[in-house]
């Protein structure tokens, strides 16, 4: 649940900034500080700046906290606007930390500066503010964590209640909250209930295919993959959203583990540590839908979740098993560890059927995507370059950040098979991130189809907008991608 946002055009008064807890005070990047006529407690702040021997101008990079004569908390930072977004968010998110981790039921966000600076500052603070004032699931049994349940934004008022912003910030929460939740309390056939109410509660047409279904469909993929679990509660569901107004169809595909143990090439604790969170894919699609319907995009979306978890046991797959994929390709498994792929290879063949306009899928997919990019970016492959280019861009304009990475097919000759269509993947691991898009290619029907490899799903202390490890990374750049989609359709 965000918090609730009251606007108010108006400059923050004094009395305010008297009585106010916690007030995050914004202004445009300067030489030098407003006049002390112009904006209330400068004085204060001018004050604070000569005892740190800091020049205004720093507060674009490191905010300055001021206590008010009554005991409040003001933070002051100026933002830049001709930096980034992902700029203007990661210091916007350094400022609200230091109020919100006083846990405050209430903030005040005061910005002040020309007309167009307040727009374009007010809808960046309160995006972050919503992302970071929401609270994840936890299980503490003490100092829970406590919501931010009200902002006052003073300085603009926007046309809409910043739906856009809201939208993003409540898909982004959706996304970490199932991320961070424990494996046993996330299994398969839990995901799957949420997943229902979900449909249910935003009008989302819901299906399921089960184990049973899949087998008999032919979908080996995915079903080696799920074999090694008891109970066999894996399935691929679909959620279907439809617009009158509508131009373009869009697939959103999800990797959806719930818990990689790696199978028999078995991972080691270190490794092993986390793997609750390789069911993030399927999270961040979920969020991307539950942002476009808030929103009500016209564009109709198709959301494919791979629901599954890679355990060990008997009846797991293995190494050189050959297994028939949804689509007729025969894969040769040359390592259980690689299950991701598996399991889209299936969920991208059936959302290809449908003949969507664009397919794009989401997955904690590679280790070596991580060691190109380290978790500050994360890395987008297509068999489109002008839809990696409309990648690429929304990601600048997000806030969060895309890499682009080759597919050519001179990569294909590493996953040639002596007995099968293709090789899962190599042993060597070189260039695996790339191997894994090229193997993915073959079950998208040559459809246009984007390939998001989440690096950057879980960043320590925070990433751009986001202060949580968990970053719920690609909900708002997905819903930027829609809507560029729409416009160049």
């Amino acid at each position: 649940m965000l918090a609730k946002l009251i606007e108010n055009k108006k400059q923050i008064p004094a009395a305010q900034m008297d009585k106010s807890g916690h007030i995050l005070m914004v202004l445009p990047k300067t030489a030098a500080l407003p006049k002390a006529d112009d904006l209330p407690g400068l004085a204060q702040l001018a004050a604070a700046l000569r005892r740190r021997d800091k020049k205004p101008a720093e507060l674009a990079k490191t905010p300055v906290a001021v206590e008010t004569a009554h005991g409040g908390l003001i933070v002051w930072v100026m933002l830049d606007t001709d930096q980034p977004p992902f700029s203007q968010h990661t210091v916007l998110r350094q400022a609200l930390h230091i109020l919100l981790e006083e846990s405050p039921r209430e903030i005040s966000l005061a910005i002040s500066g020309d007309a167009a600076f307040r727009a374009q500052a007010a809808a960046a603070a309160v995006y972050v503010a919503w992302v970071n004032g929401a609270a994840l699931p936890s299980l503490k049994s003490k100092d829970k964590p406590k919501p931010l349940q009200t902002m006052r934004l003073f300085g603009h008022a926007s046309a809409d209640g910043f739906a856009a912003q809201r939208a993003a910030a409540e898909g982004n929460t959706l996304c970490r909250s199932l991320t961070v939740t424990p494996p046993n309390q996330l299994t398969p056939g839990i995901y799957r209930e949420r997943v229902r109410k979900l449909a249910k509660d935003n009008g989302w047409k819901h299906t399921e295919y089960d184990m049973k279904k899949l087998r008999k469909l032919g979908a080996g993929a995915f079903v080696a993959v799920a074999q090694g679990s008891d109970p066999q509660d894996a399935a691929i569901v679909h959620l279907r959203r439809r617009h009158p107004e509508a131009g373009q169809t869009i697939a959103l595909v999800g990797k959806g583990i719930c818990f990689d143990t790696g199978g028999h090439n078995l991972k080691p604790a270190r490794y092993m540590q986390g793997m609750h969170e390789d069911m993030n894919g399927s999270a961040v699609a979920l969020g991307i839908l539950l942002a476009a319907t808030r929103l009500d995009l016209p564009v109709n979306i198709d959301c494919w979740l791979a629901i599954a978890q890679n355990h060990i046991s008997p009846k797991a797959y293995k190494q050189n098993d050959v297994v028939s994929a949804l689509n007729g390709t025969t894969i040769e498994v040359v390592h259980t560890d690689a299950e991701g792929r598996m399991v889209l290879a299936d969920t991208l063949a059936l959302a290809a059927r449908a003949k969507p306009d664009v397919i794009v899928d989401f997955a904690t997919l590679t280790g070596s995507m991580g060691a190109a990019l380290g978790e500050r970016y994360s890395g987008v492959l297509s068999n489109r370059d002008e839809l990696l280019a409309q990648a690429v861009a929304a990601g600048k304009v997000s806030g969060e950040r895309m890499c682009a990475f080759p597919m050519d097919e001179d990569y294909e000759p590493a996953l040639d098979s002596a007995i099968a269509d293709i090789k899962q993947c190599t042993l060597d691991g070189d260039a695996d991130h790339i191997l894994a898009a090229r193997f993915l290619n073959h079950f998208v029907d040559k459809r246009p189809w984007l390939h998001v490899d989440l690096s950057s799903s879980n960043c320590d202390d925070g990433l751009g907008a986001v202060g949580t490890d968990v970053t719920g990374f690609g909900v708002a750049w997905g819903i930027r991608l829609l809507a560029e989609l729409q416009v160049g359709k």
